[in-house]
């Protein structure tokens, strides 16, 4: 007999944004959730009163209107703006590239000054790029490069930028303005009381099963509802069958500190290749915390391995070959729906997470 009309795989943003849709339509939700805790990556944890972000940094920002309104539906947003800074050997610089970038880097204090050396830099590479390297310096120059993406990105991705595709950077901005807010998304915050508000708010009145691994009892749960929407790795859920995809993982080191500040801004990286973390997070600074105390987090880049968390996809050619193998699977399932960044092997912002949610209570339910 089936109890549920979902069971929904995972507690994650696009789980709970389906979840509290379903729910307003009359539908009964079970969520099945591998860790202790609801939340996904957006998890707090509550430390000398500072809500932590347990799997990094992360800034609610958009430039839909109806999600953010949603969200503000939910619970309130603070005003906290992004404007990270970053650390070269001592030498500090903001972020993104923009006019204090280029004045501290150069000296200059004009537009058409850092303009001007940008583009004789930029053109050192003719020919169309081959790797990271390449593309990063024909789309910054190499001052820029060799400071501020160079080191960063190679602890991020674990290998020479030479040997990484130049499709890893499409695009980078520079701003020829004096700007250090790092999004250009009109709408931007962290909800007031930290992300779990919001979480407890999505999951309300669904049941939970915390600590249970869906893909061992697949059958039994199968069973218990009228459709299943999975939102865990897609690989795993076919028990690797034609392989397992690439991701590269995270660990993080916390640590509390007998101090009100630490380094005055939410988030620094450190940019040469010699410092092993690629950022330090205060989390503190992202709801304008008074506390005498400080918690800071300390962000390694890890290659993954089963039972790892998987954060960021490798999605090169073979990777994505793998992935449309896998998805030619999926697309055959009767009763079961994937969904989200880890069903979908790929890198979603939040705002797109629900938007993408959003896209799928419109086919359920329309």
């Amino acid at each position: 007999m089936k109890t549920y009309d979902y069971i929904i795989v995972g507690g994650g943003l696009f789980g709970g944004t389906f979840a509290y849709l379903a729910q307003q339509k009359g539908k009964k939700c079970l969520v099945v959730e591998k860790r202790n805790t609801l939340g996904g990556n957006i998890y707090c944890q509550n430390i000398e009163g500072i809500n932590v972000h347990k799997y990094g940094a992360h800034i609610f920002h958009t430039n839909n209107k109806t999600v953010w309104e949603f969200v503000n539906s939910l619970v309130e947003f603070n005003r906290f703006t992004n404007s990270p800074i970053a650390n070269y050997k001592g030498e500090i610089y903001n972020m993104p590239f923009n006019m204090n970038t280029f004045n501290k880097m150069w000296g200059v204090s004009r537009p058409e000054e850092a303009k001007k050396i940008i583009d004789s830099q930029r053109s050192q590479i003719s020919n169309v790029p081959q790797n990271l390297e390449e593309q990063a310096i024909s789309l910054v120059g190499t001052d820029l490069y060799q400071k501020l993406i160079k080191g960063y990105t190679e602890k991020q991705w674990g290998r020479d930028c030479r040997e990484l595709p130049p499709f890893i950077i499409k695009r980078i901005p520079v701003r020829f303005t004096y700007d250090n807010n790092y999004f250009n998304d009109p709408y931007q915050g962290i909800p007031v009381g930290g992300y779990n508000e919001l979480i407890n708010v999505l999951f309300e009145g669904c049941d939970i099963m915390l600590n249970t691994d869906y893909n061992k009892e697949k059958e039994r749960f199968n069973q218990m509802g009228n459709k299943v929407l999975y939102t865990g790795t897609l690989d795993s859920f076919y028990d690797y069958k034609y392989g397992k995809l690439e991701y590269r993982s995270l660990r993080f080191e916390s640590e509390v500190l007998d101090l009100e500040n630490y380094q005055g801004v939410a988030v620094v990286n450190y940019t040469d290749r010699e410092t092993p973390y690629t950022r330090v997070i205060e989390h503190k600074h992202f709801e304008f915390g008074t506390q005498k105390k400080t918690v800071i987090t300390k962000e390694y880049p890890a290659s993954w391995r089963e039972g790892d968390e998987p954060y960021y996809p490798v999605n090169d050619d073979t990777n994505q070959d793998l992935y449309g193998r896998y998805k030619e699977l999926a697309e055959n399932e009767d009763k079961i729906i994937f969904g989200g960044r880890l069903a979908e092997y790929k890198y979603y912002d939040m705002d797109k997470v629900i938007a993408s949610a959003f896209n799928l209570v419109h086919q359920e339910f329309n």
